[in-house]
């Protein structure tokens, strides 16, 4: 966390309208669009985490 006591980095994970999981990456500020038609909660929880590990070896 910076020093505003805000995470570097934020995920939204969503349902969408046809049944799928959809997550969105915020990471210094920079808003992601959203990504996936993942069927269950879980995987898009797993797909955000890996994208935001990929994004923080970037930096």
């Amino acid at each position: 966390m910076n020093s505003d006591n805000k995470p570097a980095a934020t995920i939204t994970v969503e349902k969408r309208l046809n049944g799928r999981w959809g997550f969105v990456l915020t990471n210094r500020g920079v808003t992601y669009p959203a990504q996936g038609q993942f069927s269950t909660q879980l995987e898009a929880q797993a797909a955000a985490h890996a994208a935001m590990k990929l994004l923080q070896k970037r930096s």
